[in-house]
């Protein structure tokens, strides 16, 4: 059964709120191997950190952080669209940590994500966004699928959380 959940857009206060379910995600994705940005051993401090500063990033207005909040009112996924971005390059965003937790996965959460950070890129007059992912990786194939068109890949470009070396995987949606 696939589990009901909301989209909404989350204001600072809503992620100190939250923290621990964010937290959570984010412990859950690193331990089960995502390229990131953090390595292991990944301490519960680091992913603490990481959401106070994406709160205090999305006070400033440079990021907007969506997520999927399940029946329960717990956050089981989140997708950051990174919109401050240099004078000449003001159309564009970044796309950032699409994080499902591993038990709501399978279930559409990232499409639904995907969709949602689609529409609110255009309301803030966004038509351009790029992202990168481990080559290889699951979520590659995931924004193949999604109608992302890879530029290309850039060799040992990151480490995995485990150590090894990964290349990334450059993407680009026109909206």
């Amino acid at each position: 059964m696939s589990p009901s959940v909301t989209l909404r857009t989350l204001s600072r206060d809503d992620i100190l709120l939250h923290l621990n379910d964010l937290a959570d995600i984010l412990i859950n994705c690193v331990e089960g191997g995502a390229s990131v940005s953090f390595m292991l051993p990944f301490s519960r401090d680091k992913a603490l950190a990481f959401w106070q500063r994406t709160a205090a990033s999305v006070a400033a207005n440079e990021r907007i952080l969506l997520a999927a909040v399940d029946a329960q009112q717990r956050i089981v996924g989140t997708v950051q669209l990174i919109i401050d971005q240099p004078e000449n390059q003001s159309h564009r965003a970044d796309v950032a940590k699409l994080l499902v937790h591993e038990d709501a996965r399978r279930f559409g959460i990232a499409s639904q994500l995907m969709l949602h950070l689609e529409t609110v890129a255009r309301d803030a007059g966004k038509n351009v966004l790029v992202l990168d992912t481990a080559t290889g990786s699951g979520a590659e194939t995931f924004y193949q699928r999604a109608g992302w068109e890879k530029v290309g890949e850039i060799p040992r470009y990151a480490l995995m959380p485990a150590g090894e070396l990964t290349a990334t995987s450059v993407f680009y949606k026109f909206l």
